[in-house]
């Protein structure tokens, strides 16, 4: 009898046992699924110059909030966009609200545009023509194939005095197609991409060529002082963080955004780029 009570007193402690460690278990599950409900390293995606230049300086101050920064840097406009979707990327920093419209209607990409850091103002480069009033009949203008930009670069043509767009055009999503009035006959050759522009500068010598401000810069172009024309501050083309609209609440991206528009971080762009590079307004301003 007592071999039989003893038994049973051992069976109950065991029992007893694995039911705390069940307890246990499930408590640490329930703090594991809390902590990944908001992941405290996140990936962006970026281009070089400036982007990657600013996430960098931006690393310490998201750090004193507890998040890391890992940076993914990209030469071209398509695959960052394609990582975000896929899930290799938390988010990005490389274009402006035109081009992300664009790319949700041609792929259906379903995206959120969390805030505008910065704007690189577009401008005219050429080797041989010094002001616009230099610029001969039929001169070659050499622009990117990504029609988002191409509204862009017109508006500021016609900023310049050089063509007219149809009356009632929305400027910002303008095509070629658009031009009202060329008067001196201008030959916009839109077969270039992006990253590729500099090089047409360097061998095309006569022509005018639209270098986005990255890139420029990345070629030790000044958009200021290097180029025939360029965009005033006021330009309406912030390069923005975007994320998939999944994660539009992420407390992690929300903090990115905060930070990247922080005085400290918009003081540095002022100060590193010398109005190559300028801060984009922030709602309110």
């Amino acid at each position: 009898m007592k071999k039989y009570l003893l038994l049973l007193a051992t069976a109950f402690l065991v029992a007893l046992l694995a039911a705390c460690g069940n307890d246990e278990g499930s408590e640490n599950n329930a703090s594991s699924d809390e902590g990944s409900e908001e992941s405290k390293e996140i990936v962006i995606g970026a281009s070089s110059v400036p982007h990657a230049e600013i996430l960098e300086k931006a690393k310490p101050l998201l750090e004193e909030k507890g998040i890391t920064l890992k940076i993914e840097e990209y030469q071209d406009y398509i695959l960052p966009n394609k990582d975000l979707d896929n899930g290799t990327l938390d988010a990005n920093y490389f274009q402006h609200p035109p081009y992300l419209k664009a790319q949700e209607e041609e792929f259906g990409y379903d995206f959120v545009n969390l805030g505008g850091v910065h704007v690189e103002p577009m401008a005219i480069y050429s080797k041989n023509i010094k002001s616009v009033d230099d610029i001969k009949e039929g001169t070659e203008v050499i622009i990117s194939r990504s029609e988002p930009d191409h509204g862009r670069i017109l508006s500021l043509f016609e900023a310049a005095g050089l063509i007219t767009l149809k009356e009632g055009v929305d400027k910002a999503s303008a095509t070629l197609d658009d031009i009202a009035e060329n008067p001196k006959n201008l030959k916009f050759l839109p077969d270039a991409n992006a990253e590729l522009l500099p090089q047409m500068y360097e061998k095309e010598e006569d022509a005018l060529v639209a270098i986005n401000g990255n890139y420029a810069i990345e070629a030790g172009l000044s958009p200021v002082d290097d180029s025939v024309f360029h965009e005033g501050e006021d330009t309406p083309f912030p390069n923005v963080i975007v994320a998939r609209a999944e994660d539009k609440d992420s407390e992690a991206l929300k903090t990115l955004v905060e930070v990247l528009q922080s005085e400290e971080i918009q003081t540095f762009i002022e100060d590193e780029y010398q109005g190559e590079i300028v801060p984009a307004p922030t709602p309110g301003e």
